[in-house]
């Protein structure tokens, strides 16, 4: 499966259910839990998956910074900063790859059809009035 960044999600959920996503997150607050609201979470987490890895990357970037010296002090925070690093990447790994499985099984929603005028029900018929004289 290709990786696609939450920007590209969210660009999947907005095709498929036919709104912004800022618009589909407020409606969601109003309704049971569901499938949009399983994405919109499922799109959160990857979002901070991928949040977590710039924050990661741009650390270790200004621990390894080439005029600074790397001594023993560093070396854990190193080793902490790459661990951090690998699991919000395998994090991101498996909301993006779940995210798009789900977004794979469902179908846009339907735009909704302009409402057809049926025919009218007859009416039933009225009981057959007895004409003749009563006694």
């Amino acid at each position: 499966m290709p990786h696609l960044t939450s920007t590209e999600i969210a660009g999947r959920i907005e095709d498929l259910y036919g709104a912004p996503l800022a618009d589909l997150e407020a409606h969601v607050q109003d309704q049971p839990p569901g499938m949009l609201s399983a994405l919109l979470g499922m799109h959160a987490d990857l979002a901070l998956a991928e949040r977590s890895i710039d924050f990661h990357r741009d650390h270790l970037a200004r621990l390894i910074h080439p005029e600074r010296q790397i001594g023993r002090h560093e070396v854990p925070h190193l080793l902490d900063g790459s661990r951090r690093l690998a699991e919000a990447v395998a994090v991101r790994d498996v909301q993006a790859k779940s995210v798009l499985a789900v977004l794979q099984s469902l179908a846009p929603v339907p735009a909704p059809a302009s409402p057809t005028v049926s025919p009218p029900v007859p009416a039933p018929p009225l009981p057959a009035q007895n004409t003749a004289p009563s006694r």
